[in-house]
Formats: C-alpha cells, structure tokens, sequence
C-alpha cells in the first residue's frame, strides 16, 4: 500500500460516535453518499489545539443539511464528536473534515423517508501546519475554466465531480486553482476557494448568490477590511476585468490567503503578492495570534 495512503488509514476518526482509525471504519454500500454523494461537510483549521471559527462552521453545516432536507443530524452532538475526536487525535494544529449523510436506504433517485433514514456522521483529523507558505510568499498561477457545476453552489455538499474535473486540469497546467466563469463571461469562485480582487485600493468580490459557496475565511476577510479601513465593493467580475485587477488572492480554509500572480497567460499586478493581500494574512494572522 502507498505510504501516503496508509498514514491515512492511521489518522484518528469517528463513525457515528465511535473513535477509530481512519482504515477501520466501514461505510454502508447502501449509503446515499456513497450512491448519490448525497451529503454534506466541512472542513475545519484547528490551531494550537483550538477550532477556528467553529460556530461558524457548524451553522453553515445546518444550513446545507436543512437545503437538502437532510432530517436527524444533531449539531450539537456533531461538535461534542469534534472536540472528542480531536482530544484523542493528540494533534495540535490539524485539518478537521466532518460528513454528514442522509443515510442507508434501498437505492432511489428521490429522497426516501426521513423516519426511515437515520444519517451518518463521519470526522478526521489530519496533521497541518501550513503547507502554503512558500505559495504565500511567492504568489501562485490561475488558469480560467467555464463553470460546469450545478446550480447550488451555496450548499457544500459532497457531490464534487465537477469541482474535481476543474482542479485536476489546474493541477494539469501548473496552477493551483480555476477560476470559474459563467455563459455571461463573469468569474465566480474556485474549484474549492473563494476569490478577491483589488483594483484602486478597493477590495472587490463577487455578490453573494446560490452560485457562491459562503466561505467562512471570506468573511473574516470582509470583516478584517472592515477594521484595517479597506474598502469593500460588492461587484461581479468580468475575465477580462480579472486580467486588469491590481491584486487577485483566493481564499480558503487551508489555503488562508494566497495572492494569484497570474491567469492563464496574464501577470496580474506587479506579478507578485500585493500590499493589501499581505496587510490581509498579516490580519489574519494577528486574529490566530489571539485565539
């Protein structure tokens, strides 16, 4: 077996409640995640052994469960599983991935009845520090790529075949992100980060909409522009507006705050991480400091 993946295999998770390694855990084949990827989840930073933005996190996990009528799943006892599952992690800056499913149930396309599916919660912790330092420093490349999600975006759900499709051609051209763009020529989001612009010292960002998945680090950032006096324009861009920005950085949970250098074939800015992206992770930075 592959090194990688067998340190997988011995990460600590829970499966409804009980604690084992990863490579013990059994999924029903009859679980509609499994089927269907009818599910939803999130990931979480935990640093110096404290969750970051955990509430948050959770209420944006009862949000997805309730858009796609997934009945049962305790949130409470989704975050006394966390802080289980994490003490026995003995870790202490790690990534957290939660999942929630609808459940087992005999195989249909429409939901079967709540009563009779009970859903299934699966965590892990992995070890992470912040494998995105040096991409921090010295800025990354993006490529362009046509949206060819769904149309519930906002939902983080598990179904991510398309995001999938999109990274991996990133990954392909040397890039570390897409940046999606509609029919009508304007960008959304990455493959899985949220996307800022800076063009005459204003932040820009796409308006919230069910295209958007509502990032818990592109809030932060909103409110930390708030606080460093950053002025913050809610507008949609075009590719050929992206290509003109005096900055570009995505954001993640993982990722924190990169700057994009370059798009496809275009620098961006100077071609390397601006003065408001790095007056941003600094902030950011100060926030954990404090936690």
């Amino acid at each position: 077996m592959d090194k990688e993946l067998q340190d997988y295999f011995n990460l600590t998770a829970n499966f409804n409640g009980q604690i084992m390694p990863v490579g013990d855990v059994k999924v029903p084949a009859l679980d509609r995640a499994f089927l269907f990827g009818d599910a939803v989840y999130e990931v979480i930073r935990v640093y110096n052994s404290k969750f970051l933005h955990l509430s948050d996190h959770l209420a944006r996990l009862k949000t997805s469960l309730f858009s796609l009528k997934i009945a049962g799943a305790d949130i409470n006892d989704i975050e006394l599983q966390l802080n289980r599952t994490f003490e026995a992690s003995k870790l202490n800056n790690a990534l957290a991935y939660v999942q929630v499913t609808r459940g087992v149930a005999p195989r249909t396309h429409y939901y079967p009845d709540p009563e009779k599916c009970t859903p299934n919660c699966f965590m892990f912790f992995t070890p992470f520090d912040d494998p995105f330092a040096v991409q921090r420093k010295t800025g990354v490349k993006a490529v362009f790529h046509p949206d060819i999600r769904w149309g519930r975006n906002d939902i983080k759900a598990t179904s991510l075949a398309a995001n999938c499709i999109a990274a991996s051609f990133a990954r392909e051209q040397d890039s570390m992100e897409v940046v999606f763009y509609g029919k009508d020529n304007y960008i959304s989001e990455g493959s899985h980060t949220s996307l800022f612009g800076i063009k005459d010292g204003k932040l820009l960002l796409t308006p919230a909409s069910k295209n958007i998945l509502p990032g818990i680090t592109k809030k932060q950032i909103i409110e930390l522009a708030k606080i460093k006096n950053i002025a913050t324009v809610e507008k949609r861009l075009t590719k050929e507006e992206v290509l003109e920005l005096d900055e570009f950085f995505l954001t993640g949970t993982p990722e924190e705050i990169i700057g994009i250098i370059q798009v496809d074939d275009t620098k961006i800015g100077q071609g390397c991480p601006g003065p408001i992206t790095k007056r941003l992770h600094e902030a950011f930075r100060e926030i954990i400091a404090q936690t």
